[in-house]
């Protein structure tokens, strides 16, 4: 008795090699030269007319052999299919993380759509933006977002000042050099926020897709290995489509 999971790997290869046999016959069956066969023979008005050979061509393809040989290759794959079928409706298994179950006896077919889907989902956890480790941060509930302590800094501005370099005399003025000196007019209270997460969170987040990730691929093992019984409906199929 085969296994589910056996099925499934040669089911490929039976659906390559019947397409592949399907459109050769096609393709046979549209040429005309193959089907068609002539036997003549020549017979000269008298016996001193010219005597020829005899032509013939022989029948190289038959419809009937055909189809023989179409409904063989196609009854397989009509087989193993249906094999993968029947049993998918009775393939399933319990997905289990960390000694919990989260789904029970949960069928093969959305097993494989849960482990394609978890796939994107890791990506996208894996891309979530993670907040500035440079910075300390904190949950501010009335922003509703993550904060920094506030930090302040001075305001400042350029004022001119005057430095005399030289005192005015009776036949020169003063030499006065204008200079600008940093004058503090205020404080800058900042506090940051970020809708990032905390790399902490991030990396939980990441832990628990890759255990769903691994709980997903046992289950949908443990259901592919599942005993099938061979579906035989291939022949029943095409006894009534090419029957007598």
């Amino acid at each position: 008795m085969a296994k589910l999971n056996q099925i499934i790997a040669v089911e490929k290869g039976v659906k390559s090699q019947s397409f592949q046999e399907l459109t050769e016959a096609h393709q046979a069956l549209q040429k005309p030269a193959l089907l068609a066969g002539i036997s003549r023979t020549y017979r000269p008005k008298d016996e001193e007319g010219e005597q020829l050979p005899p032509e013939s061509t022989r029948v190289q393809l038959k419809a009937q052999d055909v189809i023989r040989d179409t409904v063989a290759s196609l009854t397989r794959l009509f087989d193993v299919t249906a094999t993968k079928d029947w049993a998918n409706c009775q393939a399933k298994a319990d997905v289990v993380v960390d000694g919990r179950t989260l789904l029970r006896q949960v069928p093969a077919t959305y097993l494989l759509f849960l482990e394609k889907q978890l796939v994107d989902l890791h990506t996208f956890v894996k891309k979530l933006p993670v907040l500035d480790a440079a910075e300390s941060w904190s949950y501010d509930s009335s922003a509703d977002a993550f904060a920094t302590e506030p930090v302040q800094t001075l305001k400042t501005k350029k004022t001119p000042r005057n430095h005399v370099k030289a005192e005015a005399t009776e036949k020169h003025p003063a030499q006065v050099e204008v200079y600008y000196e940093d004058v503090t007019i205020g404080y800058w209270r900042t506090v940051k926020f970020s809708g990032a997460l905390p790399a902490q969170r991030v990396n939980e987040l990441l832990a628990r897709a890759e255990r769903l990730q691994e709980a997903v691929k046992f289950a949908r093992e443990e259901a592919n290995a599942l005993e099938v019984e061979d579906q035989k409906v291939g022949a029943t199929f095409f006894d009534y489509l090419f029957g007598a």
